[in-house]
């Protein structure tokens, strides 16, 4: 069986456990059915614990069951069932509020939270949300006082029954409407629950600001927790420690050591490091045994000059030394605590000397990583004396290292124009030296095609005239042939047979032809 509760943080859906708590869901029913839970607000909110209702004088101590309404004041409450066993193991879960004597009214809470075992046996487990947990997650971000009072009144507004198995008892008389709520209802004193609340309202340009920037900030550290950058949205980091940068690279643990020592007690110095290289970062934090000391470093180191460097000095938002011990159980911090002025011991007992035993000092990490880093004439000066020999032979040694990279420089650079130069001229050589190249290829081609051009012609104009001279030689010999046939008695008598037959013809030739016309 189902009822829906209509909430000004939205709906809620509800299943009752008809079978193991009939009497209950009986009283539930009936007064959702008389409208008596309309308008009544949540007077209880804990978070991640309990939402309290059901009473209609909103103050804890009203309320009566459906058989208080039928049968008068000597049955306000009845007594509550035990068995079987429901247990308050989830959020979600309805119980009824024992009211004393292990009796019941008509108050009722919602759990918000998981394993509420000490409930167990106090009250009476009889429904459970099945829909509108997001209502439920809005009841649970409410602001309250210190009486877990909502300063925004929350309020069932409705009652919706989707099925009733049990038939009405003699004389209930169910309302036609809902019943309009009474001004001692309305008037709690706290804001309405259909007002509009502006967090902006009365409150300076500055303290705006302030808000809109605790806010956003809220809002990266559950996006770093979601990530697991950080390990908890509350986690804090320490009051004690000093972010100094901007640092010059020669400036060691032992110079900020005994700069920053006139402040108080200092529990570790240490310049962040290349884990390759060991050069300086130019940055480090420095921890002291209490807050006081670090907040009077703060306000007069900002912008000091260490090593003709203007350094920057900022209280650390490092969490690294946090450690989560798991959901729910907090952090802690790794090699301490938290300050606490009231106590002597800042330290955990013991873990301090283990921290420092890990740690290295300054003259054994020198020893340490000196192969890895540049050779210096380094020596250990006094605490009050010494400070302008020191400053006098750092900036020698800078001012010869300046002149020995500028000469580095001046080099490189003129070894770099000559090759320049070199490589111009080259390149000029031998772009000349292939035109030459090239200029006595064409030369040599055209030599030799002129030569062969010629070697032709001469050998065209040999056998024209050695043709001309066969032909005169053939016609020679033909002419003398020609003289010595002539010349012949066998061919004269011939030319005169020949010579008769022609004249013979001749003369018969005309005859014919004057007969032919002549027939």
């Amino acid at each position: 069986m189902s009822v829906v509760l209509e909430t000004t943080k939205g709906d809620l859906t509800v299943d009752l456990f008809i079978k193991e708590r009939p009497k209950t869901c009986l009283n539930f029913l009936k007064l959702c059915k008389m409208k008596r839970y309309n308008f009544n607000r949540f007077h209880h909110v804990e978070r991640n614990f309990l939402c309290q209702t059901g009473d209609p004088t909103g103050t804890g101590r009203g309320g009566e069951s459906i058989f208080g309404l039928l049968y008068g004041q000597q049955a306000k409450y009845y007594e509550a069932e035990q068995l079987p066993v429901l247990k308050h193991t989830k959020p979600g879960l309805l119980s009824m509020v024992n009211v004393g004597d292990n009796m019941l009214g008509s108050q009722f809470f919602i759990t918000l939270g998981d394993n509420l075992d000490f409930l167990d046996k106090e009250h009476c487990v009889f429904g459970e949300v099945v829909e509108g947990h997001d209502a439920l997650l809005n009841i649970n971000e409410a602001i309250c006082d210190e009486n877990h009072v909502p300063y925004q009144d929350i309020r069932i507004t409705h009652t919706v029954i989707l099925e009733d198995p049990y038939p009405d008892p003699p004389g209930l008389e169910i309302p036609v409407h809902s019943p309009e709520p009474t001004k001692e209802m309305l008037d709690s004193g706290r804001i309405a629950a259909d007002e509009d609340i502006n967090d902006m309202e009365g409150k300076t340009a500055e303290e705006i600001e302030e808000l809109i920037a605790e806010k956003e900030a809220k809002a990266r550290a559950t996006i770093l927790e979601m990530v697991g950058d950080l390990p908890s949205v509350d986690a804090a980091p320490p009051e004690n420690v000093l972010f100094v940068c901007k640092l010059n690279p020669v400036t060691t643990d032992d110079d900020l050591m005994i700069i920053f020592s006139r402040f108080g007690k200092i529990v570790n110095c240490e310049i962040i490091r290349d884990r390759q290289t060991m050069n300086s970062l130019q940055y480090a934090f420095i921890e002291f045994d209490n807050p006081k000391s670090c907040e009077d470093a703060y306000f007069k180191m900002d912008n000091v000059l260490i090593d003709d460097r203007r350094i920057h000095v900022d209280f650390s938002q490092s969490v690294s030394r946090l450690q989560w011990k798991g959901k729910g159980r907090g952090v802690e911090f790794v090699g301490g605590k938290a300050f606490d002025p009231n106590k002597e011991d800042y330290k955990v007992k013991g873990q301090f000397e283990r921290e420092q035993s890990k740690r290295i000092s300054s003259d054994q990490h020198s020893k340490r990583y000196a192969p890895h880093q540049r050779q210096r004439d380094f020596q250990q000066r006094d605490k009050y004396q010494g400070g302008r020999e020191h400053r006098e032979d750092r900036d020698g040694r800078d001012h010869r290292e300046h002149r020995e990279d500028r000469d580095g420089r001046d080099r490189r650079e003129h070894r770099e124009e000559r090759d320049g130069r070199d490589r111009g001229k080259h390149r000029e050589d031998r772009d000349g030296r292939d035109r030459e190249d090239r200029r006595e290829h064409r030369e040599d081609r055209d030599r030799r095609d002129h030569r062969d051009h010629r070697t032709n012609r001469s050998d065209f104009d040999n056998r024209g005239r050695r043709g001309e001279r066969d032909n005169r030689e053939e016609r020679r010999n033909h002419d003398r042939d020609h003289r010595e046939r002539r010349r012949s008695p066998d061919r004269s008598q011939k030319q005169e047979d020949v010579s008769a037959q022609k004249r013979i013809r001749r003369n018969s030739s005309p005859k014919k032809s004057h007969r032919a016309r002549s027939k």
